[in-house]
């Protein structure tokens, strides 16, 4: 079957005018707090400059002191500049541990048979422990979601729902669902055909129905490095082999290395995070997507796209997804709820491109359905108009929490650590100096029942061992303090043992 789409919004549109279509509604503070940030993050603005003052801004601006002042107290409470005693606001001079980002890594670029499974449950299974204090995690805090909400939603689409919509929403999902979810699509300029999406069991079964449609035992699939351990798990399950391409911990996949990968390599396919990378934070400029869509292409290689995260931005515009640039139908894009919206209600999705049937009918044949109440409440929350305030309340308190975590890691981990500085998401990845044993300090800060995400668990053969993936998007309450100055310490014991 040829991969024809209907194109909602034309995608020859520049990237600037695609971007601006997903902005939201920003406050006249918010977006002059969000350039200023974009300004400092660029190195424009750099630590001990002083900012722009009141008179210059309104003239530069036209917006009022009162907006220019609420602009400066965000920009304070994100950690990013200091109010000096009749001097005005400052950039504040960072503390950066090493003031680089971890080094990328360097794979050898071999195949690899993966078996990682029974290290994840061996290493993650108490997790789950409510007195466990969560930096392990894979979620955000709780009481970031409106769950009231989508109770009382799920309950008004319940009594609507007639006996018809129960069969006609078995395999692709509900219609208002996929309806609302491709309104948004259509929204950030991405073309889908209409019967394209297929509402999954969350992002988990999107992803491993696409990988299995475009694959068979024994192939090759090109993941980033280091790589969300459940892409090595689905891999292992469906006996197929890794192969790790060099990705860069600001912007994602470095497609000179990939590039050369497949030209000497037979793939299959490739899973990408390109957007909030999954542990490393990193985020794919829209160019870049462009340029990897464009190679895969060329190379006849499906791309599984994992978006869960795109949402969770911290600057003005959602991300483009490599979707947006899908003119073969190649980008096969998963994204769920779970991580903006509802945990636990499992509602994900797959715009599978030219493999949707296949994807449709690999569902059929495994799960058949989704559960109906919780596509309702969704898409009956959808359609009530509350998303998008959520959406700027929750990235709101994750970069406040993040901002916060990042000051007291910077302030506590041993000298040698280096630190992401993700644009989204709620992960930092940690690079621990040499001596330090990330595996060893997971067990013994679960022995004072606190969690990580050890660096062996995102690599087909383990090779970060001195690297942790921490949980920042919780409150830094006392016990999460605690927790991370625990953690400090521990890691400045394994450092001076190690320097000895």
């Amino acid at each position: 079957m040829s991969y024809r789409p209907v194109h909602v919004i034309p995608l020859r549109l520049p990237l600037e005018v695609l971007e601006d279509m997903s902005s939201g509604s920003l406050t006249l503070y918010q977006q002059l707090a969000e350039d200023l940030a974009a300004s400092i993050r660029s190195g424009v603005l750099r630590p001990g400059d002083r900012l722009p003052s009141v008179r210059e801004l309104r003239r530069q601006r036209g917006v009022s002191p009162s907006t220019i002042f609420q602009a400066y107290v965000q920009l304070e409470s994100q950690g990013l500049v200091e109010a000096r005693v009749r001097s005005g606001y400052f950039v504040r001079a960072r503390r950066p541990l090493t003031g680089r980002p971890p080094e990328a890594a360097q794979p050898s670029g071999q195949v690899t048979p993966v078996a990682i499974s029974e290290l994840v449950f061996e290493l993650l299974g108490s997790t789950r422990d409510v007195d466990v204090v969560p930096l392990g995690s894979a979620f955000p805090a709780p009481g970031l979601f409106p769950f009231d909400a989508l109770a009382r939603s799920g309950a008004r689409a319940m009594r609507r729902l007639g006996p018809a919509q129960i069969s006609g929403a078995l395999t692709a999902g509900d219609e208002t669902l996929r309806a609302q979810v491709g309104r948004r699509y259509a929204l950030n300029g991405v073309s889908l055909r209409p019967d394209e999406l297929i509402v999954t069991n969350g992002a988990m079964e999107a992803l491993n129905l696409c990988l299995q449609a475009v694959t068979q035992p024994g192939d090759v699939v090109v993941v980033e490095s280091p790589t969300f351990y459940a892409a090595l798990q689905a891999l292992e399950r469906l006996h197929l082999k890794a192969v790790e391409v060099e990705t860069d911990p600001v912007e994602g996949v470095r497609l000179e290395a990939l590039e050369a990968l497949l030209q000497r390599q037979k793939v299959a396919a490739c899973w990408f995070m390109p957007t909030f990378q999954n542990p490393l934070g990193a985020l794919m400029p829209s160019a870049k997507k462009q340029e990897l869509v464009q190679l895969l292409a060329r190379h006849g290689v499906p791309l599984i796209e994992d978006d869960v995260y795109a949402e969770l931005h911290f600057g003005a515009r959602r991300p483009l997804p490599a979707k947006a640039f899908d003119q073969e139908g190649l980008v096969l894009h998963c994204s769920s709820f779970s991580k903006s919206l509802a945990p636990g209600y499992r509602v994900g999705w797959a715009a599978a491109g030219r493999y949707a049937r296949d994807v449709e009918r690999l569902k059929m044949m495994t799960s058949l359905a989704s559960p109906i109440p919780s596509q309702l409440a969704v898409a009956e929350y959808l359609v009530q108009g509350g998303f998008d305030r959520h959406l700027r309340h929750l990235r709101e308190a994750l970069k406040t929490q993040h901002t916060a975590a990042r000051a007291l890691i910077e302030r506590s981990f041993p000298k040698g650590t280096r630190m992401t500085e993700p644009q989204g998401g709620y992960f930092v990845w940690l690079e621990l100096p040499p001596g330090v044993d990330a595996l060893a300090l997971h067990h013994q800060a679960m022995a004072q029942s606190i969690s990580t995400a050890p660096g062996v668990l995102f690599s087909a053969d383990r090779r970060f061992t001195r690297h942790l993936r921490l949980n920042v998007g919780h409150p830094v309450d006392p016990q999460v303090r605690s927790a991370l100055k625990l953690l400090s310490a521990l890691a400045r014991d394994h450092s001076a043992a190690g320097g000895a």
